[in-house]
């Protein structure tokens, strides 16, 4: 007997007759926006349609390509066996952040069904502000700048992890506990921080605080490339766990009725979707920092561009146009604009406008419907 989830995924890719997807899955296509399946193809592309992911995905990574040749060649002047090595590691580093925001970013709108929450809204990015300010408060900037940086790295990593574990264990103990409870404690837990953050930022010295402000923002100059390897190996370790889920991501997008009566332990594989988007989260944000709304700008540039909702388009696409933006941007921050501006003001400004786009859209379209 075939596997229901492999046979659910083979009718979207068009192994079955026409009208073979389940009605929960109409249900979700036409919520997201996108026309149902027509009676002509199972999935409702036309054969010229069904090639726009391809083409897609061939211009996102040609275009990382060129971005990445451009960041290690252009403006090298000094000696190719130093220059080479050092934009290398590098180039390594940002590709890597780029990987970890935007898969935990995709996975994290999947299994929460809303394309405009980022994993920050379980209070990621305030933990990380929290930790940086009682390291200040107690120990000070100096003795702080001056601890080894793969300690801190790790000490970050492993309490980002622990909160996050701590949230899922307290979430899946209960039978009437959800998802959308786990997404309020995170948000009251986030303010929570940021308050504690707060008071203690002013009862600090104000030279301790100026130097503290610079760990707010993210800072993609300054990775660190000793952390680099360690980094790596927790991502591909998240990695791995997410690759052997991958044949029920598209499932999840269907609901947890759906995805349950064809054959999937909803509970089961959310947590594990959450426990691999807390270790990517917790990576990038102890490399660079908290980036808020970058998770966001890349995730739904990658649905627009994808013109699909199945994930084997969309976290290709989405990674792609993650490293497009960290490598072109930084190439013409370092070559064009010498230090100028900073990157990641720039990203956060642009995912802003990309958050209250999406809120102002779906107010037009609660409006119209309430018509």
């Amino acid at each position: 007997m075939r596997d229901p989830v492999r046979v659910h995924l083979d009718e979207q890719d068009g192994d079955a007759p026409p009208g073979a997807l389940p009605d929960g899955g109409v249900r979700a296509t036409v919520a997201r926006g996108q026309a149902p399946p027509s009676p002509g193809t199972p999935s409702g592309d036309s054969p010229v349609a069904s090639t726009r992911p391809a083409w897609a995905l061939a211009g996102i990574w040609g275009l990382v390509l060129v971005a990445a040749v451009a960041f290690m060649t252009v403006g090298a002047n000094g000696a190719w066996d130093f220059v080479l090595p050092f934009r290398g590691t590098k180039l390594a580093a940002l590709a890597l952040v780029a990987y970890a925001v935007a898969v935990s970013t995709v996975l994290f709108q999947t299994v929460t069904d809303n394309r405009i929450l980022t994993p920050s809204i379980m209070g990621f990015d305030t933990l990380y502000v929290l930790l940086q300010t009682v390291l200040a408060f107690t120990l000070g900037s100096a003795t702080v700048a001056g601890l080894d940086h793969r300690l801190r790295f790790a000490v970050q990593v492993v309490l980002l992890v622990a909160f996050a574990g701590l949230l899922f264990r307290w979430l899946f103990t209960g039978a009437r506990r959800s998802l959308h409870l786990l997404l309020l404690v995170g948000l009251i837990l986030g303010v929570l921080f940021r308050s504690l953050a707060s008071f203690m930022q002013r009862l600090i010295d104000p030279n301790e605080f100026a130097v503290l402000q610079g760990s707010f923002f993210a800072s993609f100059n300054g990775v660190d490339p000793a952390l680099l390897g360690v980094a790596t190996v927790l991502v591909a370790g998240a990695s791995v766990l997410a690759w052997r889920l991958r044949s029920t991501f598209d499932v999840l997008l269907l609901g947890r009725p759906t995805a349950t009566m064809l054959g999937v332990d909803h509970r089961r594989v959310v947590t594990l979707v959450l426990v691999v988007v807390a270790v990517l989260v917790a990576v990038s944000t102890a490399l660079v920092g908290p980036v808020t709304f970058f998770g966001l700008l890349v995730a739904h540039l990658a649905y627009l561009l994808a013109g699909s909702h199945r994930h084997r388009y969309v976290l290709p696409a989405a990674v792609g146009v993650a490293v497009l933006c960290l490598v072109g941007g930084q190439t013409v921050l370092e070559r064009v604009l010498g230090y100028d501006t900073t990157l990641s003001v720039v990203i956060e400004l642009l995912g802003g406008l990309t958050f209250l786009t999406l809120l102002l859209r779906d107010a037009r379209r609660a409006s119209g419907g309430a018509r």
